[in-house]
């Protein structure tokens, strides 16, 4: 595989979840009194900017690590080994804040509305290579 389908990889892999979470959280604040929504959005703001600073990092540390592969390479060198394992793990924890009964309504609308349009632009950041 070229290397430069890795990045393209890499932006499906962040991308994709990045429009599904996205979708989720604007979904729970359509349902959010409209009392609640300043503080709510105050809280997405926050999650936004923590998430966007820690993906712009990781991202050009991906960015590095496959230009540094060879011109023909494998998928898995899209990420390292801890890369994969993050991915699996964050989704296994969206996967297991769906089923928990207790989360409420106003964390998924703000934690979901920061975390999904992050995913979004460091997907970006990956196309801009691609």
């Amino acid at each position: 595989m070229n290397k430069r389908f890795l990045y393209l990889v890499a932006a499906l892999i962040w991308g994709i979840p990045g429009i599904i979470i996205t979708t989720k959280g604007i979904r729970a604040y359509t349902a959010m009194p409209a009392d609640e929504l300043w503080w709510l959005l105050l809280i997405t703001a926050a999650v936004f900017t923590g998430f966007i600073l820690m993906f712009s990092r990781i991202v050009a540390k991906y960015c590095a690590l496959i230009a540094a592969e060879p011109d023909k390479t494998t998928l898995r060198h899209t990420f390292p080994l801890r890369g994969w394992i993050l991915i699996v793990c964050m989704m296994g924890l969206g996967m297991a804040l769906k089923f928990l009964p207790f989360i409420p309504a106003e964390f998924t609308a703000s934690f979901y509305s920061g975390l999904g349009p992050a995913l979004v632009i460091a997907s970006v950041l990956f196309m801009k290579k691609f």
